[in-house]
């Protein structure tokens, strides 16, 4: 008997999550600390220079024009590593040294190849999946060693655990009926494959939600520096 693979459970839960769902919520309510004018530091790895995640997520959402549905540009597709915290209330020669930090620990990693696809939903937006997920939460912890390098254990930011690796195609300003995505997503699903994209590097960038819409600029990009052969993840 076959075990599925903790990415592919993943994707069977939230489908029948979604089948529960009568209308998608809003994403854009406004979270604790976030406001109108603040901005917040975080790790990222971005794709606004990788044009097959560009052809990849127009092919998605040419199909997922719904109304409700805030499509994500180009320039904005993400993957989503781990917080730092508001620029308000973080010391800029700390956060030079947790720069530092993520070089000097990045120099021991090595790029390594991921699977984006298939697209699926959640109460509040339209994530492409990310597959294998060791790597990825291999370099998000990383991350948070670079943070506590600076900060201590006790005082890295967000949870260790539970984090799902993704790529955000659209948002949901809420009123979506759930029906209607799950229809154009199992027909997109028979015309769309997965593509294999390269990370190479993460970025610390300083991002504002204002008007809707995730902006950033870039504070420092570091690379996976070690050598050798790019790693390749078992995508089944």
């Amino acid at each position: 008997m076959s075990t599925l693979s903790a990415e592919d459970q993943d994707l069977i839960d939230r489908w029948r999550r979604l089948e529960t769902l009568d209308v998608l919520g809003d994403h854009w309510w406004w979270r604790p600390g976030w406001r109108v004018g603040r901005s917040f530091y975080t790790w990222h790895v971005t794709f606004e220079d990788d044009p097959t995640v560009a052809d990849l997520a127009a092919d998605w959402q040419a199909g997922l024009n719904l109304p409700g549905l805030d499509l994500v540009p180009a320039d904005g597709l993400h993957l989503t590593m781990q917080g730092v915290g508001f620029t308000d209330d973080i010391d800029p020669t700390e956060l030079s040294r947790i720069i530092d930090a993520a070089r000097t620990r990045f120099s021991g990693l090595a790029p390594f190849t991921l699977a984006l696809g298939p697209a699926d939903a959640d109460p509040e937006g339209i994530p492409l999946a990310v597959r294998p997920w060791h790597p990825v939460q291999h370099l998000r912890t990383t991350l948070r060693e670079a943070i506590a390098d600076v900060w201590g254990t006790g005082h890295v930011p967000e949870a260790a655990d539970g984090f799902r690796p993704h790529v955000t195609l659209a948002y949901s300003s809420g009123g979506t009926p759930a029906t209607d995505v799950r229809e154009r997503l199992a027909a997109l699903r028979k015309s769309i494959t997965p593509i294999e994209v390269i990370v190479r590097a993460a970025s610390l960038i300083r991002l504002n939600r204002d008007e809707k819409h995730y902006r950033w600029t870039t504070e420092a990009t570091i690379p996976l520096a070690a050598t050798g052969r790019v790693g390749h993840g078992n995508h089944a």
